[in-house]
């Protein structure tokens, strides 16, 4: 495991959890920080209607709101959301859509993704989930795993916060291979973000 940095922020921490897909890294979040002091999950956002994490935001009492590409895109009322909201950080689990400019203005240096992958490798446009699986076994590597990180206008490209690791066994199919990488998302995922926002030193 590798830390990169931790940065300075203040205390009351109120996040939004960016997800498109089933929300399980979201649901570890909001688990980790329920009755937490200092952080808590103030709104769960989705480009998908359809999207299980909005039924995992309903169950732990999170507000949620669905937007469409070109409210994403234009940016007004997404941003209003989040000052009603008061967020302080943007937390990305398995949204898939790169983030617009105006959205990495607003929260410099305050936004973070989670990846499949030691990046750089297995990073970039159309890499993700099974997919990202499929290239590590087609590169033949020994090991993969997961990868936080600052986000920036370019998919998986921003500065590394954090790193874990787990071997590729010769017997692993991207299924596998994915089943071992949740278990790292969801272990470490939770834990990182808090480290980060609250600037605790890592041991």
């Amino acid at each position: 495991m590798t830390y990169i940095e931790t940065v300075n922020h203040p205390k009351k921490v109120r996040l939004a959890i960016l997800a498109s897909g089933t929300g399980t890294n979201a649901e570890a979040i909001m688990r980790h920080f329920v009755d937490h002091p200092d952080v808590t999950v103030a709104l769960v956002l989705s480009n998908n209607p359809q999207a299980m994490v909005l039924e995992r935001a309903r169950n732990h009492h999170v507000p949620s709101r669905v937007f469409s590409r070109e409210q994403f895109k234009e940016g007004k009322e997404l941003l209003a959301w989040l000052h009603e909201a008061e967020i302080t950080h943007i937390i990305l689990a398995g949204f898939l859509w790169l983030i617009p400019t105006y959205l990495i203005q607003a929260f410099s240096e305050r936004i973070i993704n989670i990846h499949p992958s030691l990046l750089p490798r297995h990073g970039g446009k159309g890499m993700y989930g099974l997919y990202v699986h499929q290239s590590v076994l087609a590169s033949g590597d020994a090991e993969t795993g997961i990868t936080i990180h600052l986000v920036n206008e370019e998919f998986d490209s921003g500065k590394i916060i954090f790193q874990a690791s787990c071997q590729v066994e010769a017997e692993d199919t991207p299924e596998t291979i994915a089943s071992r990488v949740h278990h790292l998302e969801h272990t470490n995922f939770p834990r990182v973000i808090e480290q980060w926002v609250t600037a605790v030193t890592p041991a």
